[in-house]
C-alpha cells in the first residue's frame, strides 16, 4: 500500500516536471488584397504607388515599423501609441497626445486613414508628403523625441530588421527612405471607403437613409459641406473654427509653420469620416461628443483673430431636433472595417 502510494508520487512529480506551457502561437496576419484604390467618384489621389511600388514584404516591414518602440528614445513610444487601430488609428483615451516620459502634447491626434489624398499633415500642415510624415513625430520633442540617425542605428542593429529589410529591398541596409516608404505602403493602403453612407451613395441593395439621417444629410449639405466636401469630408484648407484659445498652449496653428498672422489659429480641416470612433473632437481634443460640437457651432464661437467667413455671421442655425438629424447623419460616415481589417493590427498582440 505504501509502496503504491509513493509510486503516485512519484509519477505525479515526473508528470509536473515534463510539463510545458504551451507556446503561445501569433497567428500570421494576412497580407492579401495590397493595392492601389480609388472609389468611383472619387478625386485622384495625390499620393500614388508608382514611384513605391506595393509589395507585401514592404508592407509587413511598414506594419512592423508603425507598431515598432524603437521608433521613440526610450522605446516605449510607437505611432500605434497615439493611432489605435480600434479606433481608426485616432486616440480616443486622451484629449492630447502623450509622448515619452508621460509628457504632455498640444494636440489630439487625428484618425489615420485615405492618407494618399491628403496635400497636407499634422494639424497646421507642417509636413507635406507622406513618406515624410513619420519624421515629424519621431523628431518632436514632446512625442517621440529621437534623432532619425539614432532610430536607424537601433534598428540596423538587430536580426528582426535586418530580415525585414532584406525581405522588402533586396538588401539588410536600413536607410531612412526605405523605412519611410514601407510606412507610406502600411498607412497609405488605410483606406475608409466603406461606411453606411458609401453604400447608400453607391445605390447597393437594401441600403437607405433613415428618415432621420436623410433630414440630416440635407442639412449637412446645407450647413457643412463647404468646409466638409464630400467625399473625403474635408477641403484640406486651413480654417480658425472660433474655438477658444487655452491661454496655456497658445496654439497659433498654421502660423506655426508659416508665421504669417494671416495664419493665426487655423487647422486643416478634419475628414468627418469615422467621427463614431475618433473623438474627442478638434484640434485640442476639447469635446468630447458629437452634441457639444453641434453646440460650439450654434453658440459657442468665439469671435477671435482670423475667424472662418462661415461663421461669422454668429455660427450655425440648427434647432434641437436639427442636430439630432445631423448627428444621426454624421453617423452613417463610420466605416467599421478598419477596426476590423487584420491586415492593419498589431504584429506583436499576442
Amino acid at each position: 500500500m505504501m509502496k503504491s502510494f509513493y509510486s503516485l508520487i512519484l509519477m505525479g512529480l515526473l508528470g509536473l516536471s515534463s510539463c510545458k506551457v504551451d507556446p503561445v502561437i501569433i497567428p500570421v496576419l494576412p497580407v492579401n488584397d495590397l493595392r492601389e484604390i480609388v472609389p468611383q467618384g472619387w478625386p485622384a489621389a495625390k499620393y500614388t504607388f508608382s514611384v513605391n511600388a506595393i509589395s507585401a514584404e514592404a508592407f509587413v516591414l511598414g506594419r512592423s515599423l508603425f507598431y515598432e518602440t524603437l521608433l521613440s528614445k526610450d522605446n516605449t513610444i510607437s505611432c500605434a501609441s497615439c493611432h489605435m487601430n480600434k479606433a481608426a488609428f485616432s486616440n480616443p483615451d486622451h484629449n492630447l497626445s502623450h509622448g515619452i516620459n508621460g509628457i504632455l502634447g498640444k494636440r489630439n491626434a487625428p484618425g489615420i486613414f485615405n492618407l494618399t489624398w491628403h496635400p497636407y499633415f499634422m494639424h497646421d500642415g507642417g509636413i507635406n508628403h507622406i513618406e515624410v510624415q513619420p519624421l515629424g513625430p519621431i523628431s518632436n520633442r514632446i512625442e517621440m523625441a529621437e534623432n532619425i540617425n539614432n532610430v536607424i542605428s537601433k534598428l540596423q542593429g538587430t536580426d528582426k530588421y535586418k530580415t525585414l529589410f532584406k525581405n522588402a529591398f533586396g538588401t539588410e541596409e536600413v536607410t531612412t527612405q526605405r523605412m519611410f516608404r514601407a510606412m507610406a505602403q502600411f498607412m497609405g493602403l488605410i483606406y475608409s471607403y466603406n461606411s453606411k453612407y458609401d453604400k447608400v451613395i453607391r445605390n447597393e441593395e437594401g441600403m437607405v437613409f433613415t428618415e432621420a439621417e436623410s433630414r440630416g444629410y440635407a442639412l449637412f449639405q446645407a450647413n457643412c459641406n463647404a468646409c466638409h466636401k464630400e467625399p473625403l469630408f474635408t477641403d484640406f484648407q486651413f480654417r480658425n473654427n472660433g474655438m477658444r484659445v487655452d491661454p496655456q498652449v497658445n496654439d497659433s496653428g498654421r502660423a506655426h509653420i508659416t508665421n504669417q498672422a494671416i495664419d493665426l489659429y487655423k487647422f486643416k480641416t478634419p475628414s468627418l469620416r469615422n467621427l463614431a470612433h475618433t473623438y474627442p473632437y478638434m484640434h485640442d481634443g476639447s469635446l468630447a461628443t458629437l452634441q457639444a460640437c453641434l453646440d460650439h457651432y450654434t453658440s459657442g464661437v468665439v469671435n477671435i483673430t482670423n475667424l472662418d467667413p462661415y461663421l461669422q455671421s454668429g455660427g450655425l442655425k440648427l434647432s434641437a431636433e436639427d442636430k439630432k438629424d445631423l448627428i444621426a447623419f454624421l453617423l452613417t460616415l463610420t466605416d467599421n472595417t478598419i477596426a476590423s481589417d487584420s491586415r492593419f493590427a498589431d504584429p506583436n498582440i499576442k
